[in-house]
């Protein structure tokens, strides 16, 4: 494997945002305005809205060059960023800047901070910590520090920069030739894996990407669906709904037999099982068999239910 090695940049640095949204119009205009007060140039927003209800009166209201996609179907997540993905990098910006609609940057130097720790470490890939919502000293997601999970903000921050770690797709800045070495995010998980299967790919082609720990965006955290058991050491996942836990169970399953990692796999057949049975849950056991089943035999994808 050949290691790819970030490029210093070469006069003036080029950054399009390629955001999706679905049905969150006061969480989309606080996104906007957020990336309007950004003290790096934005040249513009590639905007994809697979809601039910079109945000054009969001839209037509904020500020900034907005490039306004609307689909009328349901793409979800990997299929929505894809398409505002290849938006961003046909208006030729160098770097294309990842954002959920119920995501947003913290202040306005996020965008600055990252473009520096990227020319400064090289990086193909830079992404913020994603802080919650509604406890910003708290991480929306976890990291494993020295073999141990924490998503305490302090302890990241005291690191200032965290190597080979990175969280998709909530303010990570990537460089626009990483989509044409790598691809895409693969619209067939829709929702739940993307992030997996694209850091896999990254991982695959030697790119260098981290983590930097000065600045944030501000994400709903998922700690409810977190299930830690053994003490802590697994932590089933537990999606809310029945459409995203068959998701999240297929695309795992499906992911571990795509990379062909047994550490993922021990951990699902043992884990989810366990916590199933401890809640005396048959009818999640059932559910995660038979999602987890499908995925295994590469089955199970193919468009949404319908609303």
């Amino acid at each position: 494997m050949t290691q790819q090695t970030g490029r210093t940049f070469d006069g003036p640095v080029t950054v399009a945002v390629a955001a999706v949204t679905y049905d969150r119009p006061a969480e989309l205009a606080l996104l906007l305005g957020k990336l309007d007060a950004q003290s790096a140039p934005i040249s513009t927003i590639a905007l994809v809205d697979s809601g039910t209800m079109p945000a054009t009166a969001v839209v037509d209201a904020a500020p900034g060059t907005i490039h306004y996609l609307r689909s009328e179907a349901n793409l979800g997540g990997a299929g929505g960023f894809a398409f505002a993905i290849l938006a961003a990098i046909a208006s030729g910006a160098q770097w294309i800047w990842l954002m959920d609609d119920d995501g947003h940057p913290e202040d306005e130097r996020c965008l600055a901070e990252l473009l520096a720790a990227a020319q400064e470490h090289e990086l193909d890939i830079v992404s913020p910590l994603v802080a919650a919502t509604s406890d910003p000293s708290r991480l929306s997601f976890n990291f494993r520090i020295n073999g141990l999970l924490t998503n305490d903000r302090a302890t990241l921050e005291a690191r200032d920069y965290l190597p080979d770690m990175v969280h998709f797709f909530n303010g990570a800045l990537i460089r626009a030739e990483v989509f044409s070495t790598i691809g895409l995010p693969d619209m067939k998980y829709f929702i739940r894996g993307d992030e997996v299967d694209f850091l896999a790919r990254v991982r695959k082609a030697g790119l260098r990407y981290g983590t930097l720990t000065s600045v944030a965006v501000r994400h709903p955290a998922t700690w409810s669906e977190m299930k830690p058991i053994f003490g802590g050491f697994l932590t089933p996942v537990i999606p809310a709904g029945d459409f995203k836990r068959f998701s999240y169970f297929r695309n795992r399953a499906f992911l571990a037999r795509k990379y062909r990692n047994l550490r993922w796999f021990a951990a699902d057949v043992i884990g989810f099982p366990y916590y199933f049975l401890t809640q005396r849950d048959l009818g999640g056991l059932r559910a995660w068999f038979a999602a987890y089943s499908a995925g295994l035999r590469g089955r199970g994808f193919g468009p949404p239910p319908s609303a």
